[in-house]
């Protein structure tokens, strides 16, 4: 047990016994000031792992993080690697400044600097900013503003800034550390985000190179038909035989409206872009579109707890999804469509059923029958997963897909 130090010459023990109680109680402010530095940075690494876009993590960790550090206002920066910075998430700043400070060369402000040169920076104030965009930040000014990078392993990605109300001296001595550490939380979430886009860019070139292909064969089929209905027409006008020469210039007339809409169905898969809310919402309005365009009534119910689709992923379920309705929209007079998704773990079913005049034949058929179900069980394969399709003549049509995505270390929604 150590012993307490002899009381210096002239003090009184009520002097030593009022020292380790001020040392105590210094000690208990330390490490309650760690133990909600620990508490906030857990908060932070929650928020910045949700499930969703990036911007909805952004505004999840800028409305936490305010509350966290009683900040006036916050905002997340990225650089562009051509020279700026980029705003693009904010809070608590008026839509006007957030308009002016868009875009901000690295050179002329510490944003830029803390993003090319790294390091925890500290400004008394906003006025030198205020001065680059030409008008006032916040009104009454805020006494600091402190510029974190957003760092991932060697690379600096962004920044983010809080506008503070007290000094950051005045939230304790391990503050800049706990700052820097949610630094690098939010540069692993940005890194995450860009990593994600990238994978989706790559999934959708390569889908494009197999919708060509689609386009080609679509295209091939329809003129290879329509030359043949203009040859019977040539032979019925050639025998003044002008009835079946109207039947024929009939015939034409549906086969071309149709191949134009068959065109107009795969140009517009050219333009597929999943949404920035989620695979979800992408679903929702393809739903919506088909809603509008048919009449139909159509239902989409999306019971997924989190969605865990890799972007290949969520392109092949998107056009699965997209022929069966096309194929409702075409052949089966239906009034009702249900379109569900729903998973267990990363066991995912995904359910597309109508109650329209239903198909014959569905299991037995051959590569060159039911052209757009051949399509789906393609896009299965490649997930991979399977396909089962029910149908009997007058009772509607029902389709399930069932393929694993094994757990990813954030969901999309």
């Amino acid at each position: 047990m150590a012993k307490r130090a002899p009381p210096r010459p002239g003090a009184t023990a009520d002097d030593a016994e009022r020292r380790d109680r001020t040392g105590s109680q210094a000690q208990a402010v330390r490490l309650a000031r760690k133990t909600q530095s620990l508490d906030i940075l857990y908060e932070i690494a929650t928020c910045l792992s949700q499930p969703g876009s990036l911007e909805q993590v952004l505004d999840g960790f800028l409305d936490a993080f305010i509350e966290l550090v009683d900040a006036r206002a916050a905002s997340v920066r990225l650089a562009s690697g051509e020279g700026h910075t980029r705003l693009i998430a904010s809070r608590g700043l008026a839509p006007d400044v957030v308009d002016r400070d868009r875009l901000m060369p690295v050179g002329r402000c510490p944003c830029g600097l803390a993003a090319t040169e790294g390091g925890l920076r500290v400004q008394s104030g906003t006025v030198p900013c205020a001065q680059l965009i030409g008008g006032p930040m916040l009104e009454p000014d805020c006494t600091e503003f402190v510029v974190v990078p957003a760092q991932y392993q060697d690379r600096i990605l962004g920044v983010y800034n809080l506008f503070l109300d007290r000094p950051l001296a005045a939230m304790g001595e391990d503050i800049r550390d706990l700052l820097m550490s949610v630094g690098r939380h939010l540069g692993l979430a940005l890194e995450k985000a860009r990593l994600e886009g990238e994978a989706r860019r790559l999934a959708i070139m390569d889908e494009r190179n197999i919708i060509g292909n689609e386009l080609h064969d679509s295209l091939a089929q329809s003129l290879i038909g329509m030359r043949l209905q203009l040859k019977i027409l040539s032979e019925s006008l050639a025998r003044k035989d002008f009835g079946a020469a109207q039947y024929e210039a009939n015939a034409l007339r549906r086969a071309m409206t149709q191949a134009n809409a068959d065109l107009r169905g795969l140009l517009a898969n050219y333009r597929l872009k999943i949404d920035e809310a989620g695979f979800a919402q992408t679903v929702a309005s393809l739903v919506e579109r088909f809603r509008r365009e048919t009449g139909i009534a159509v239902f989409f119910q999306n019971e997924c707890q989190s969605l865990a689709l890799s972007p290949a992923q969520e392109i092949q379920v998107y056009y699965i999804i997209q022929e069966a309705l096309t194929n409702i929209r075409k052949h089966s007079g239906a009034r009702n469509v249900r379109v569900l998704l729903n998973n267990e773990g990363d066991l995912y079913t995904v359910l597309i059923e109508d109650d329209g005049l239903g198909m014959t034949g569905v299991a037995e058929s051959t590569p060159g029958e039911h052209a757009g179900l051949a399509v789906m069980r393609e896009r299965a394969q490649r997930l991979p997963g399977q396909i089962v399709i029910e149908s009997e003549p007058g009772e509607g049509t029902r389709i399930v897909l069932i393929f694993n995505a094994p757990p990813v270390a954030a969901a999309r929604g």
